[in-house]
């Protein structure tokens, strides 16, 4: 297992790096603002299906090593989750903030791409082309339509591009952009998406796993079960409505 605090040089002829941002999925600690129209323990389940497909997506991709960067405390449980092949790494600081940092001052060369680890829907093109803009830029961002980003890459190292509040904000993208603007960094973007934050995005993934489950098979196997458990919750006949 690799540790953080090493900073990796990659060759030119393998200098891509995909690393997933991702908790251990214990309840009340992963996607917390889904628990108002599901169970934590319900939550819970639902994260390890988007990580496992988040994984195979990543490893979908040719030539590109796949890590993941966690909390610390979370190091042994995500290795276990993740298999032999991905190397998982323990940020330094807490927060998401500190875990972007960590991710490329560990991967301080070569086109390094950090993602979320609920973004299985996610089309590989959209990674594929994002290394393609790194070729160009030195940063690569993907928007999501809550003023958020689901994707952020770059070439080398930026101690300060993830400093201060504002991740996890609707001001989360624009704040990134100005320190980007502050340090002089060219900047190109990935197409707009979704991730899993709310019931909408939940009912939305669902609507579009229904018609291609192939992206993300677990997933769609998951939200299905939930589908089908609902509906029979609904027809069920209830003690007491009966006639006397």
């Amino acid at each position: 297992m690799k540790s953080a605090s090493k900073t990796v040089v990659r060759s030119s002829a393998n200098d891509r790096a995909l690393v997933i941002m991702a908790k251990a999925p214990r309840p009340g600690a992963v996607k917390t603002r889904l628990v108002p129209s599901l169970s934590p323990e319900a939550v819970t389940a639902f994260y390890c299906c988007l990580l496992d497909d988040t994984l195979a997506l990543a490893r979908s991709l040719s030539n590109v090593e796949v890590a993941i960067m966690c909390p610390e405390s979370d190091v042994n449980e995500l290795a276990q989750l993740a298999g032999s092949e991905v190397s998982v790494l323990a940020q330094r600081g807490e927060g998401l903030a500190a875990g972007l940092t960590s991710v490329f001052a560990h991967f301080a060369q070569g086109r390094t791409i950090a993602f979320n680890s609920d973004s299985p829907h996610l089309p590989r093109s959209i990674l594929e082309d994002a290394f393609k803009t790194l070729a160009a830029h030195d940063l690569v961002v993907g928007p999501t339509h809550d003023g958020g980003y689901y994707l952020v890459g770059a070439r080398d190292s930026h101690s300060t591009l993830f400093a201060g509040d504002g991740m996890g904000t609707s001001s989360a993208l624009e704040r990134l952009l100005s320190r980007a603007r502050a340090l002089d960094l060219s900047v190109g973007f990935a197409a707009p998406f979704y991730d899993i934050d709310v019931s909408d995005d939940l009912t939305r993934l669902a609507a579009e796993l229904h018609l291609a489950p192939a992206r993300a098979p677990r997933t769609a196997a998951w939200l299905k079960e939930l589908e089908l458990a609902s509906a029979q919750s609904r027809t069920s006949p209830r003690m007491g409505t009966g006639d006397p």
